[in-house]
């Protein structure tokens, strides 16, 4: 508990964290680029960032964008975030906050890309309104992207993999969708840039096959 506290500490310190206690927290709607980065770069959401490998990682690899990873737990903003401080990256930032709130925080068009990597697959029944490509989070992303902007999502569970697949097949406003069930394997592999999340490292090392998908919305 006492690590915890001490880490909460260090992000309510870290100019790359957007979370309560900070007092944009309720005003970066629709200013991330003129008042947070200060830039007019394009922006890439992560969801369920985590450790926030990815938000780090394709900030190194583009300079010219901005990222921004989302996730609820404090312990794994601090993580990303430190990261980001360590390693220079303006161009990266946290955003602490349940995901289902997103829309409290980003203006419609606001987002470029959104990358959802590793989520919970919520595999009880009753949680599937939970699950980050149901049917409410797809309306949430629709909404968000800039028009032509993708959403991709890397996942080890086949179950989410294939109830997004069916999500997706159900709706008449999605194009360019593109999918593998072993993206290693596959000539979608550079678009993941081979940047690996703990979790995918975890997965892969018990020989799960890494899935992947992106689509945008007409």
């Amino acid at each position: 508990m006492k690590r915890k506290l001490e880490r909460f500490k260090v992000i309510e310190s870290q100019p790359n964290v957007v979370e309560p206690t900070k007092e944009f927290y309720h005003s970066i709607k629709g200013n991330w680029n003129k008042d947070f980065f200060k830039n007019d770069n394009p922006i890439t959401v992560e969801l369920a960032c985590g450790r926030g490998e990815y938000t780090i990682g394709l900030a190194k690899l583009f300079p010219d964008r901005n990222y921004i990873g989302v996730d609820i737990k404090g312990e794994r903003i601090w993580k990303g975030s430190t990261t980001a401080t360590e390693n220079n990256l303006t161009n990266a930032a946290f955003l602490r906050t349940m995901i289902l709130l997103v829309e409290n925080f980003f203006a419609e068009g606001e987002i470029s890309e959104i990358w959802i990597t590793f989520p919970d697959p919520r595999p009880r029944v009753r949680d599937i309104k939970r699950r980050l490509t149901s049917a409410r989070f797809l309306s949430i992303y629709k909404r968000l992207l800039k028009p032509g902007g993708y959403v991709r999502l890397k996942t080890d569970n086949t179950g989410f993999y294939e109830f997004t697949l069916e999500e997706l097949s159900q709706r008449d406003d999605i194009v360019d969708l593109t999918f593998t069930d072993d993206v290693y394997n596959s000539e979608l592999r550079p678009e993941c840039f081979d940047i690996k999340t703990k979790y995918e490292q975890m997965f892969a090392a018990k020989g799960e096959r890494i899935k992947y998908l992106r689509f945008q919305f007409k």
